[in-house]
C-alpha cells in the first residue's frame, strides 16, 4: 500500500520540483548520492523501480535517516540559486520506533532541529501501533510540520495521498497577520509557516474597542514569484447577543453559546498544548497544563488532563452509576474534543466484583521479591533482585509461540530508618503484549489501565469495569486488582498497593502474580517465566 501511495505522489510532482529517496531501517540507503534530481519522466520511472526493490531489513534508525535527509536539503541549498520564497520539506515516514542508532527521544529531536536550522519543515508520519507517536509528533511541531498516525488496518495508500494532497502544492510562505496592539488582545498563532493549497488560516482574539466600527490589519507573505503585503480594514459587525448562535447541547443555558469564543478557547487550549509538549522545563510543562486544564473545564473540552464522565445506560428509572474515562495523552496536540454529543465507548460495563481471585505462589511483588512455584516437586524458588529507578525487568517472554511478553518498570524510594538496604524499588508500571492472534497492548499502573488493541482505551483503576474483545478479557476489580485473561489459557493478575498516609520510603506500586500458565509455551522465559 505503501508503495502504490509513493507511486501516486511521485506522479504528482510539479516539474519544477527536486526530490530525492531516503530508505532507512539498520542502514540508510540514498536513491541518489548527494543531490536532489530534477522532476522529468526519466527520473520519476527510475525512482519507481527503486521504490519497487525496497524491503525493509530490520532495525530503524531514526536519527540517521533525518541525518541524511537534512545533509541533503542543506548541500542543495546552498549550492544551487535556490529562490528564497520557495519551500523545501522532508516527509518522514516510519512503522517503527528507534532501535538502531541513537535511540534517545531528546538526543534526536536536538539532532534534528539543529541539523533543519529552521530552513525548511519536516512532517511525519506513523504506521501501526509501534511508533513512537509522541517523538514524531513533537518533530514536526518544532520544526514547522504536522504529522498523521494511521493504524495498520487502514489504507495507508489512501491516507498517504491525501497528506500529501494537504501539503503538495504550497502556495504560500512566512505568513504573519498584525493586528493593532491597542485594539486586540488574547490572540492566537498569528504566524504561519506555510500556506497550501485546500488548507485554512484561523487566527482568534478579544477586541478590545468594541466602539470601533473597524479593524485594522497588516498580512504579509510570499510566495515563489513575490513578496505579499496586504493592509485593509475590516468592518465589524457586533452582535447583538440575541444574535449569537448557540452551541447544539448547551441549550439549557450551561457552558458557553458563544460559537468564536469557543473557536478562540479551542485555539488556545490547543497552542498550550503543543507549547506543554515542546517544552523540556518541568515547571513550564506544569503552569502549561494547568492553563490549559482550567480553559478546558471553563469551555467544556477534553484534553488529557481533564476528565470525560460517562453515564451508563440502563434499564432502570434510577440515574445509572457514571463511569471515568481518562483521553490519552498520546498525540496531545492532535486530540482535543468537545465534551457534547459524545456516548461512551462500547465494551465497557459496570461489574461488581464478588468473585475470588486465584493466584499462584509465582509472583513478583514488594521490593521487588520474586517467587518461583514448582507444583509437582512441592517446593518454590525466592530471591530479590536490586534493580535501579528507572530499570525494566522482562517477566515473562513467549513471544514466539504465545505471543506473550511481560515487562515491569521499577520506581525507587528511600530505605526505612535502620534498614539494611540503601534505596528500595517497586514496580508502578506492568506492560502486557499479546501478539496472538492480533497485537493487544496493556499498561498497567497504580491509577489507570491503558489498552490498546486497535482502538486506545484509558480505563481509572478506581473503578470496577470489564472489558473484552476477541482474545483478552481485563477486568478491574476497583482500588484492588486487575485481571488479564488471554484466549482462556493465560492469566496474570496484577495487585494494586495504595496507602492512604505513606510514610517517605513507601510508594504506591504494583504486585504481578500468574493465575494460569497453560497457555505459555515450555519455551516461555523471563523472570518469572522459566
Amino acid at each position: 500500500q505503501t508503495k502504490e501511495a509513493l507511486f501516486t505522489i511521485l506522479q504528482d510532482l510539479r516539474p519544477e520540483d527536486h526530490f530525492n529517496i531516503i530508505g532507512f531501517s539498520n542502514r540508510i540507503k540514498v536513491w541518489q548520492q548527494d543531490r536532489l534530481v530534477p522532476v522529468t519522466p526519466n527520473n520519476i520511472r527510475d525512482a519507481k523501480k527503486y521504490i519497487h526493490n525496497m524491503s525493509p531489513t530490520g532495525g530503524t534508525n531514526i536519527n540517521s535517516a533525518l541525518q541524511t535527509g537534512a545533509k541533503l536539503l542543506n548541500d542543495y541549498i546552498a549550492q544551487n540559486d535556490i529562490d528564497a520564497r520557495s519551500v523545501s520539506l522532508i516527509i518522514f515516514l516510519t512503522d517503527g520506533r528507534p532501535t538502531v542508532g541513537e535511540t534517545q527521544s531528546s538526543k534526536i529531536l536536538s539532532n534534528t532541529k539543529d541539523a533543519i536550522r529552521d530552513k525548511f519543515c519536516l512532517f511525519t508520519i506513523g504506521i501501526g501501533n509501534d511508533v513512537d507517536y509522541r517523538l514524531l509528533e513533537r518533530m514536526a511541531l518544532e520544526n514547522c510540520g504536522m504529522t498523521r498516525h494511521f493504524q495498520e488496518d487502514e489504507d495507508a495508500a489512501s491516507l498517504l495521498k491525501g497528506f500529501y494532497d494537504e501539503i503538495g502544492t504550497p502556495l504560500l510562505s512566512d505568513i504573519r497577520v498584525d493586528y493593532p496592539e491597542d485594539d486586540v488582545e488574547q490572540v492566537t498563532q498569528n504566524f504561519f509557516p506555510n500556506y497550501f493549497n485546500g488548507s485554512e488560516i484561523i487566527i482568534a482574539g478579544k477586541l478590545i474597542n468594541r466602539t470601533s466600527d473597524s479593524l485594522h490589519v497588516e498580512v504579509t507573505a510570499s510566495n515563489s514569484k513575490k513578496y505579499i503585503l496586504l493592509k485593509t480594514d475590516v468592518a465589524i459587525d457586533l452582535p447583538s447577543k440575541n444574535d449569537i448562535t448557540a452551541v447544539p447541547g448547551l441549550e439549557d443555558g450551561k457552558g458557553d453559546q458563544n460559537y468564536i469564543e469557543r473557536a478562540w478557547s479551542y485555539l488556545t487550549i490547543k497552542e498550550l498544548l503543543n507549547s506543554r509538549l515542546k517544552s523540556d522545563d518541568n515547571q513550564e510543562k506544569e503552569y502549561l497544563m494547568e492553563k490549559a486544564k482550567s480553559m478546558a473545564l471553563t469551555y467544556n473540552f477534553v484534553t488529557p488532563f481533564t476528565f470525560l464522565k460517562m453515564r451508563e445506560a440502563g434499564l432502570h428509572s434510577e440515574p445509572p452509576p457514571e463511569e471515568l474515562i481518562r483521553p490519552s495523552t498520546d498525540g496531545i496536540g492532535e486530540k482535543l474534543q468537545s465534551l457534547q454529543g459524545h456516548k461512551a465507548p462500547p465494551g465497557i460495563r459496570r461489574q461488581q466484583d464478588t468473585r475470588r481471585i486465584k493466584i499462584s505462589k509465582t509472583s513478583a511483588d514488594g521490593d521487588p521479591h520474586f517467587v518461583i512455584d514448582f507444583p509437582s516437586s512441592k517446593f518454590s524458588v525466592c530471591f530479590n533482585i536490586d534493580g535501579e529507578p528507572g530499570d525494566i525487568l522482562r517477566l515473562v517472554s513467549d513471544h514466539k509461540e504465545s505471543g506473550v511478553t511481560v515487562n515491569g518498570q521499577l520506581i525507587g524510594a528511600p530505605a526505612p530508618p535502620n534498614g539494611h538496604k540503601k534505596h528500595r524499588t517497586y514496580f508502578n508500571t506492568i506492560t502486557i503484549l499479546s501478539n496472538k492472534p492480533q497485537r493487544s497492548y496493556l499498561e498497567i499502573t497504580p491509577t489507570r489501565i491503558i489498552l490498546d488493541d486497535g482502538e486506545r482505551l484509558i480505563l481509572s483503576c478506581d473503578r470496577s469495569a470489564v472489558v473484552r474483545s476477541s482474545s483478552l478479557e481485563v477486568s478491574v476489580s476497583a482500588n484492588s486488582n486487575i485481571t488479564v485473561t488471554i484466549r482462556d489459557t493465560i492469566s496474570f493478575v496484577i495487585l494494586i498497593h495504595h496507602y492512604k498516609k505513606p510514610a517517605p520510603y513507601q510508594k504506591d506500586h504494583l504486585g504481578f502474580y500468574i493465575s494460569n500458565s497453560k497457555g505459555l509455551s515450555s519455551d516461555s522465559h523471563g523472570l518469572l517465566g522459566k
